[in-house]
């Protein structure tokens, strides 16, 4: 997402208005699953030696957009329902609706946990939403030993309101896992996690109001961001975080079928 691939820089319209186009365009997308109200297409060849872009759609009965939007944003309910994140906090807020922030998710044995350092920024659009990212380094934050730095090339998000009450969500990530997993494996486990993290977010959003109203309901930051008490980073500190740039981890051993039936979110 990085222009000309060196610079940091703060999304603008002109990219969520791209990252909306991706979401809804079909054209040159791939469709690898299509059950219960969630569909999943890729974009590439699965046994290519890139990774591929994958886009989850999923249509949510019960929840207003403006409500997953909150979900997608609260990292104190996060704790709730992503049962496969370690640890997750803003680390300092850029403008008002862009920040940096840290995230780490468990991978299943003998694979190391993984992490990122992304800059994410979001637009309000009426009643439609978009969360988008991609991987930055912060001097402060930097590989650790005990985990392995992930790249998010480009992932986000885009709710869009469907009638009174309703919503579609659409997730669209193209993410390096690093470690020395091959391509075709991270594509493939990447359609298959991908439909068990939509309805993981479906059902949050459809409890997440009962959670609000007794957890700081009036704490909104992602909305009024005269709350919003992180300190100021300067896109001065950050670099993109490239994938080449980091260690890579001899992680061989793992069997297909348990990568297969893992549940950690891509």
């Amino acid at each position: 997402m990085s222009r000309g691939g060196e610079m940091v820089y703060i999304p603008d319209d002109s990219d969520f208005s791209s990252f909306r186009d991706q979401c809804e365009s079909l054209e040159g997308w791939h469709c690898r699953y299509n059950k219960a109200g969630v569909t999943v297409w890729s974009q590439g060849q699965e046994e290519s030696c890139a990774v591929q872009k994958i886009k989850t759609r999923i249509s949510c009965k019960d929840v207003p957009a403006e409500t997953l939007y909150d979900v997608l944003h609260d990292t104190c309910y996060r704790k709730k329902w992503d049962s496969n994140m370690i640890e997750t906090y803003d680390i300092g807020r850029l403008t008002v609706n862009a920040d940096v922030g840290y995230y780490s998710w468990k991978c299943p044995s003998p694979l190391k946990n993984r992490d990122f350092v992304t800059l994410r920024s979001w637009l309000p659009l009426g009643n439609d939403y978009m969360i988008i990212n991609y991987s930055v380094k912060h001097p402060k934050y930097p590989p650790r030993k005990d985990f392995v730095r992930a790249v998010s090339l480009q992932t986000g998000y885009l709710i869009k309101a469907n009638g009174a009450g309703a919503c579609i969500l659409y997730y669209l990530t193209q993410v390096d896992p690093r470690g020395s997993l091959p391509k075709w494996v991270v594509n493939r486990v990447s359609q298959f996690v991908a439909p068990k993290a939509m309805k993981k977010i479906y059902k949050a959003g459809l409890k997440y109001p009962e959670w609000k109203r007794k957890h700081d309901p009036g704490y909104k930051p992602w909305v009024y961001p005269e709350q919003n008490t992180l300190p100021s980073v300067s896109l001065a500190e950050l670099s993109v975080q490239h994938a080449d740039s980091l260690e890579n981890i001899d992680e061989t051993g793992l069997p297909e079928d348990h990568l297969s039936t893992s549940d950690h979110e891509a």
